[in-house]
Formats: structure tokens, sequence, C-alpha cells
């Protein structure tokens, strides 16, 4: 298999998936990385951890309705193309 530009958004596609699948309750609580952990006082900077739990609800929020779409263009195109 070559290293093309199809496979690195694949690759890129297979990545954003699983953090869109990534329940809290479930999963990222009991890695420490629930919702109630985390919050800073007023005027601190977010560390790490709270900008990547951030960022893990926003695709979560967000990603939702186009990664079906672009999940689906692939299968397509998969099918179509092998």
């Amino acid at each position: 298999m070559a290293f093309t530009l199809y496979s690195l958004l694949q690759a890129a596609l297979l990545v954003v998936n699983a953090v869109a699948v990534l329940h809290e309750e479930r999963f990222l609580r009991h890695v420490g990385w629930g919702s109630d952990q985390g919050i800073g006082g007023f005027g601190e900077e977010p560390g790490i951890k709270a900008q990547l739990m951030n960022l893990i609800r926003s695709v979560r929020t967000v990603m939702r309705v186009p990664l079906i779409a672009v999940n689906s263009l692939t299968i397509v195109l998969l099918l179509l193309f092998g």
C-alpha cells in the first residue's frame, strides 16, 4: 500500500471518528478525564487537560452530522474504486 494523500485523509478521518465516539461516562471518567475534573478558577489559564477535553467535546458536538456524510462518501469511494 502506497502512502498517498487519500490514505492520509482516511487516517485523519479514522482519528476524528475515534474522538467522536469517546463516551464521557464510560471511558473518559475512568481515565480521569471526566467533565467535573480540570475546572480552574476565575482568571486562570486552562491546562492542557482542560483544553483537550474542550476539543473532544467540540468535535463530538460540531462534527456529528458532517462525519456521517464524509464516512458515507468514503465507503462509496472504497466500494467503487477498491
